[in-house]
């Protein structure tokens, strides 16, 4: 039987860059990753901005900004169902007209300076344009420090 993301050919087995509740002790961390995560390490996205969501945050890609987050590789065995797992989570669907989320490969990079080619849920073009317009960034780009200021 065929997943429904087996029709996805261009879907490489990336590491993730999470950057909100997905990221150690927030709620979908342990709900989604733990039993299916090989590596976690800190990581940070150039050219974008975070914006606060209703409960979780929305990365707007743009000119300037960093986002902070950690670097997640999946357990090759478990990167299939996981990857179905996280489109699901984040409302994405290739190729759909109404995802609050886009997944996209960019670069980031770890905490230790590499450069990794991950895959980033950014918000959707029409998501983003909300969000510029009328949005409430964070600021320093961390959802944690954010999340830790609002406990």
């Amino acid at each position: 039987m065929m997943s429904e993301h087996e029709h996805e050919d261009a879907a490489p087995p990336l590491p993730f860059f999470v950057y909100g509740t997905l990221r150690p002790g927030e709620p979908n961390h342990d709900l989604f990753l733990r039993g299916r995560v090989h590596r976690e390490e800190p990581g940070a996205l150039s050219g974008a901005a975070l914006y606060d969501g209703p409960g979780y945050p929305y990365a707007v890609e743009r000119a300037t900004g960093t986002v902070h987050g950690e670097i997640v590789t999946a357990l090759p065995e478990a990167y299939p169902e996981l990857l179905a797992c996280l489109d699901r989570l984040e409302e994405y669907e290739p190729g759909g007209s109404v995802n609050l989320y886009e997944r996209v490969e960019r670069e980031v990079t770890s905490g230790d300076g590499r450069r990794v080619r991950a895959w980033v849920y950014v918000a959707a073009p029409s998501v983003a344009a909300r969000l510029r317009a009328h949005g409430r960034p964070i600021e320093g780009g961390d959802w944690l420090a954010r999340a830790q200021g609002t406990r």
